[in-house]
């Protein structure tokens, strides 16, 4: 029959008589735990304490494996290792225990191994239970020297996670045998160079994991080191209420965040620097970032650094920000503060608004979620979007720090590779010909010359007419007067250049002028421009603003939702396991009645079947005992017919004759098989036919 035992149950182990615990927040349920591989019932000593206690675990019949005794046989000299208590172990086999387990065929290969008090590291983090600082040194230091003393023996759990790390301290029942803060369970997957390899590899639990280049379950000597990282980081962290909050669920990190640039790797990792120091933060970031579990640190790198660390500096660390939080005024809405600087402007100006308020660890996730998505748009070849983050990222940055610089060099790269700047067309110098100072000096020219040749022509024809002076007066007179009229017409045409040259310098500053106010009409409207940018720029902040306020509050909406759907979820199943206890106890009823009057009714027929075997046995041995007599009666008819016949006394022999066929008669079928009574009889027969015949002495 399957073993499904009831509370106070009594089972005979190894000659030590144990009765099945009950479950303290489950009144008339068995103490029991459930796992991936199998069962765990609590076992307390029919003559013992609480103290006593042992751990049934029934494994499922995919890991009932007779290799079990050989591995326990191994892993008993590792129980005396602090956290390792569960490595003395015990297993039911048919040579030791064939009784037991023909009652029950479950039990095949079952282990026994001491019951560890206390709730498990995955129920600290489900109930969201903040630790003390001194509490959460405590708990990484343990879990760091017990996977430090597996790992100079060779050593690893391999299935490391937080349902298997107990708490012992934290139970109301203290146990004087636990030395350890934590007791690690669920050994059967340990690796170790005796160890056989198991035949079905588990490959952890969400949100512990390990590691990118693990795909096919653990079982190395490194197989602890990543998982053993993250616990202690939680640890580590689980006094910090900023981190609590933060909490996936039932593991810090949600599955699909190993090893990726989160929100709650920043918050975590900027915590351990903040509270325990830059080497803790470094074993964690090198443990993260490793790219194969050989990589990740140690168990004795952390319990080195561990040793050194402080619990007032971590005290000191979370104070300040608690006392900020309660401090702190309500909020402005967002984007109420304007933009107040360029992206190249001065970088000593105040910032406002965005992050300004927010506390550190929040201030500085938004600044890495920003980077990483402004590299990862870059790397997709999207250069304006990741223009559009980087301006964004900009604003949140502290001044004149070593990232400012690095998204200032950023933004003015994509900038140049987004608006490469046209280089001025060189203009070619204009050929002297074609100016139109030179075009209007040669005009100029051309009217001089063409009034002084009739001059020269004159001065000519007078030489060489001198002696004709007199002649000539009269010519003279003319050509005085048609000098004068040249005189005039050079003097107007001399008037006209200078006011042509007028006009032109008149056309060049008006050119001038209009150049200069085109110019300053493009520069006006390139402020325009750029305050119109400094503008959208204000808009798409505050509306970046907006859409982060409304995904928060849509986050504590959804997580409100979740907390009221999960409590409804569980007020639901308690109401199931509620009638459902009741179902089965009524079934469980049932069942045993049935059983029981099956029972009784067995019993009944196998009463009467008894008593009519009995019946049937005596009817034989009396039927027996007759017919024995009834042979000798016959014998004894046969030897008083032969004698009377011998003293020829017919009719005696007659009668007797008559009574031995009688007899015989009685039970023919059974008288003809034994010894010569059938010949007896053929003898009787013939003498009654004729009593002339002779009786035979048989």
């Amino acid at each position: 029959m399957s073993f499904q035992p009831n509370p106070g149950d009594e089972l005979v182990i190894n000659d030590i008589a144990y009765t099945i615990g009950q479950h303290p927040a489950a009144p008339g349920l068995a103490y029991a735990q459930a796992g991936r591989q199998g069962i765990v019932y609590q076992l307390i000593p029919k003559n013992g304490s609480i103290d006593g206690a042992k751990a049934l675990k029934v494994f499922f019949p995919k890991f009932r494996i007779p290799a079990m005794v050989y591995q326990s046989e191994h892993m008993e000299p590792y129980s005396a290792l602090p956290g390792m208590r569960v490595c003395k172990r015990d297993v039911l086999t048919p040579e030791r225990n064939g009784a037991l387990i023909g009652e029950y065929p479950d039990l095949l290969y079952a282990v026994i191994m001491p019951w560890i008090q206390g709730m498990t590291w995955f129920d600290v983090i489900s109930d969201q239970r903040t630790l003390t600082t001194e509490d959460s040194l405590r708990l990484a230091k343990a879990l760091a020297g017990t996977g430090s003393a597996m790992e100079q023996r060779g050593l690893a759990h391999c299935d490391l996670s937080a349902p298997n790390v107990m708490i012992p301290f934290f139970s109301e029942v203290q146990d004087p045998n636990t030395a350890s803060a934590v007791e690690l369970v669920d050994v059967e997957q340990m690796y170790g160079s005796k160890m056989d390899r198991p035949d079905a590899l588990l490959a952890g639990s969400p949100g512990y994991a390990a590691h990118r280049t693990v795909h096919s379950g653990l079982w190395s000597a490194y197989a602890d080191r990543f998982a053993g990282a993250v616990i202690i980081a939680e640890m580590l962290s689980w006094s910090d209420p900023a981190i609590v909050d933060k909490a996936w669920g039932e593991s810090y990190f949600d599955q699909n965040e190993m090893q990726a640039v989160s929100e709650r790797y920043v918050a975590m990792q900027g915590s351990l620097q903040r509270r325990w120091g830059q080497k803790v933060a470094e074993l964690f970031t090198r443990a993260w970032e490793s790219h194969d579990l050989s990589s990740c640190p140690t168990f004795g790198e952390w319990l080195v650094v561990l040793a050194s660390a402080s619990i007032e500096q971590a005290e000191a660390a979370v104070a300040p920000l608690m006392a900020e939080e309660e401090a702190a005024p309500a909020p402005e809405k967002a984007g109420s503060a304007p933009v107040t600087e360029e992206i190249t402007g001065n970088a000593d100006a105040p910032r406002e608004g965005g992050l300004a308020s927010k506390s550190l660890p929040e201030q500085e996730a938004v600044i890495n979620r920003l980077f990483a998505q402004a590299r990862l748009l870059e790397e997709e070849g999207k250069p304006g979007a990741a223009l559009e983050v980087y301006r964004s990222l900009y604003h949140f940055i502290p001044d004149k720090s070593p990232l400012q610089i690095e998204v200032e060099a950023a933004i003015q790269q994509l900038d140049a590779q987004l608006n490469p700047k046209e280089e001025a067309a060189e203009q070619g110098k204009i050929p002297l010909y074609r100016t139109k100072k030179f075009m209007i000096s040669a005009a100029a020219l051309v009217v001089l010359l063409a009034g002084t040749v009739p001059t020269v022509n004159i001065l000519a024809d007078q030489a060489e007419v001198k002696q004709k002076e007199q002649q000539e007066a009269a010519r003279l007179a003319e050509i005085q007067a048609a000098e004068e009229a040249e005189a005039a017409k050079a003097a107007l045409l001399k008037q006209q250049e200078e006011e042509q040259k007028k006009k032109a310098e008149e056309e060049l500053r008006l050119a001038a002028e209009k150049e200069r106010q085109q110019a300053d009409a493009k520069k006006k409207e390139e402020e325009r421009k750029a305050l119109q940018e400094k503008y959208d720029k204000q808009a798409k902040y505050e509306a970046y603003l907006a859409e982060q306020e409304r995904k928060k509050q849509e986050a504590a909406k959804q997580a409100a939702q979740a907390k009221y759907d999960k409590q409804a979820k569980y007020e639901a199943y308690l109401v199931w396991k509620k009638e459902r206890d009741i179902r089965l106890a009524k079934e469980e009823a049932e069942r045993k009645a049935a059983e029981e009057a099956a029972r009784k009714q067995e019993a009944a027929r196998k009463a009467a079947e008894e008593a009519r075997r009995k019946e049937e046995a005596a009817q034989k041995a009396a039927l027996k005992k007759k017919r024995a007599q009834n042979v000798v009666t016959l014998i004894a008819h046969y030897n008083k017919a032969y004698n009377a016949q011998k003293g020829r006394n017919i009719e005696n022999a007659e009668a007797y004759a008559r009574d031995f066929k009688n007899l015989y008669n009685t039970d023919a079928a059974y008288f003809k098989g034994v010894g010569k009574v059938a010949a007896r009889m053929t003898a009787i027969n013939k003498f009654l036919g004729n009593t002339d015949y002779v009786l035979p002495d048989l």
